[in-house]
């Protein structure tokens, strides 16, 4: 009811009502205003109305909108057993003047009870109690629909007059404004009891501080965290916790900045200023800003987390991994191991069998001066090549363990390559190769013998795979390829058809070999398949690639395609930084 509502109020009310409405109103008000419990101001409210209409007794019931019932809430005057009898009365028309009241919300009048047939069901309670009439009113909440019901019961037939019923209004608005005032106060207390749940009964340690930073409550989850063992209360935030990058400070001021965000960081938990350092707890703490109602900062909620378990647990999969990782690497090594020992022998098995043969050709029958010169330089390669298979076997496992023996030393690249070129031209004669080179005066630092020894089989393989009547290349190797900055970086470039883009990643693996090659449809109609030979790759790469590194260089492909192969050698340069 509005203000503008009361001089006409007041025009219908007897003389002595307006003194006594006003003292019940702020009696009841009062009461609202220290939030008593619903009860005592319901209570308040029908004791004041029963004084102003000596014969009534009153009652409010209050809805249960999700089941649709109506239970006790207030009735100073009326029976125990009416109360009960009432107490969940269905919303529903016809069940008594509450329930249709709460179900039509608009008033209700049963002027006898014996008599309405709304109260078929009621009428043994009410005779019981000595009630023959009942007016019912819907307290209307903010929402507009109902919220319980305000009931006036008299002795006898009754009809509500004009003044009972702008009283009724006035008290029924004052039941409306203590419903729900009580309702936010319950909302209010079960928000602060789940707060304190949550806070107190949560199993991640958590603290609130002021906005001078200091403690001002904590969980039982951080003091049993806490490795000092010492009250957090009280204590600043920066002497228990202390950040293991940056400065506890800096977090704050990011956070004030942006208060919308929490920070998240990982720091050390001590319990105090005098630490025990074996004590330290490794944690990730989290802290946002409170905003108070006027949406100005009020506190500061901080979270620590036990990165204990979590540390433990990523050891432990990391443990597990290496574990498995040593597992694999042994059995990949072992399966390595026994392919490279068959393929040793498959390649050995050759030149071997060669020199048996030639021997008994030696033994068995009586040659001349020229076909024994013969058989003996057959016999005499096929040694050389054996004796170079174990020589390079032998170095693979030397570059493998470790310890193979190198002496480094200023070397003029360009001599090494001039030196490879003398050894290989007739190899690159007998397939029309040509070779060039395109070299600086550029030193690096390495073994002299083993540099040679890496070019002789790079410069090899691209005569050897490369187009027959085509053209090899050595060359100073650009910027892009990690030239400049204390290296030296060389490539060697050949024409042919390139590497299988599958059997790149087993390019530098002893003895690999592709699983099929076929003459690409772009290649000249001269091309055959002793342009793009099956063989495997021997020891020649994997041995190199672990004696460019054993020199403090590395190799790898630059690029591999129908246009040719680039194989990349960088090594440090005399004099740089980069050895």
């Amino acid at each position: 009811m509005s203000t503008a509502e009361l001089p006409d109020v007041r025009s219908r009310l007897h003389p002595d009502d307006a003194g006594e409405l006003l003292n019940g109103q702020a009696k009841v008000l009062e009461l609202i205003a220290d939030a008593a419990p619903l009860r005592e101001v319901l209570d308040e409210i029908l004791a004041s109305l029963e004084r102003l209409i000596p014969q009534a007794r009153c009652s409010v019931l209050l809805l249960d909108r999700v089941r649709g019932t109506l239970h006790h809430g207030s009735a100073p005057r009326l029976s125990a057993a009416y109360i009960a009898s009432i107490d969940g009365l269905a919303v529903a028309d016809g069940a008594g003047s509450c329930g249709t009241a709460a179900a039509r919300n608009e008033a209700v009048v049963a002027f006898d009870v014996r008599r309405d047939p709304r109260w078929v069901d009621f009428r043994g309670h009410a005779e019981a109690a000595g009630l023959r009439s009942c007016w019912s009113t819907p307290i209307v909440g903010r929402d507009g629909m109902p919220v319980g019901t305000f009931a006036v019961y008299h002795p006898l037939p009754h009809r509500p007059a004009a003044r009972e019923r702008l009283l009724v209004d006035r008290f029924t608005h004052l039941a409306s404004v203590a419903i729900d005032h009580a309702g936010l106060i319950g909302d209010l207390v079960a928000s602060e009891e789940r707060f304190r749940r949550s806070f107190d009964d949560n199993s991640l340690g958590m603290a609130l501080l002021g906005l001078d930073r200091t403690i001002a409550r904590t969980n039982t989850a951080l003091a049993a965290l806490n490795p000092g063992g010492d009250p957090l209360v009280g204590c600043r935030l920066a002497d228990v916790v202390t950040p293991t990058t940056g400065s506890l400070e800096a977090r704050f001021d990011d956070l004030d900045r942006d208060g919308a965000t929490p920070v998240v960081f990982e720091a050390v938990l001590h319990g105090g200023e005098a630490h025990d350092s074996h004590r330290e707890v490794q944690v990730e703490v989290t802290v946002s800003l409170l905003p108070a109602r006027n949406g100005h900062p009020a506190q500061y909620v901080v979270n620590v987390f036990d990165l204990t378990e979590r540390r433990a647990a990523e050891r432990d999969r990391r443990a597990r991994l290496e574990a498995e990782t040593a597992r694999r690497t042994a059995e990949e090594h072992s399966h390595a191991k026994s392919e490279l020992l068959a393929a040793v022998g498959h390649e050995a098995r050759t030149p071997i069998q060669a020199i048996v043969g030639f021997a008994e050709l030696l033994g068995t029958i009586d040659l001349d001066e020229a076909q024994r010169r013969e058989a003996l330089g057959h016999i005499s390669a096929a040694a050389g090549h054996v004796m170079d298979l174990l020589a390079e076997v032998l170095d693979l496992s030397r570059v493998e363990a470790g310890v193979l023996p190198i002496a480094v030393e200023p070397v003029v690249l360009r001599d090494v390559v001039s030196e490879v070129f003398a050894l290989l031209s007739t190899r690159a004669d007998h397939r029309e190769v040509r070779l060039s080179h395109h070299l600086a005066d550029d030193v690096v630092l390495a073994d002299r013998r083993r540099l040679r020894q890496v070019l002789l089989n790079l410069v090899g393989n691209s005569i050897r795979h490369g187009r027959s009547g085509g053209h090899v290349v050595v060359r100073r190797g650009a910027e892009a390829l990690g030239g400049g900055d204390g290296w030296v970086v060389t490539s060697v470039d050949d024409d042919g058809p390139g590497i299988p883009a599958d059997f790149l990643p087993r390019a530098f693996t002893s003895f690999a070999r592709p699983d099929a090659v076929s003459v690409p449809s772009s290649a000249p109609p001269a091309a055959s398949s002793q342009d793009y030979p099956e063989e495997s790759i021997g020891l020649g790469l994997g041995l190199s690639r672990g004696l460019a590194h054993a020199m403090g260089g590395e190799l790898t492909v630059g690029h591999s395609g129908p246009d040719g192969t680039s194989m990349v050698l960088r090594l440090p340069a005399a004099g740089g930084s980069g050895h």
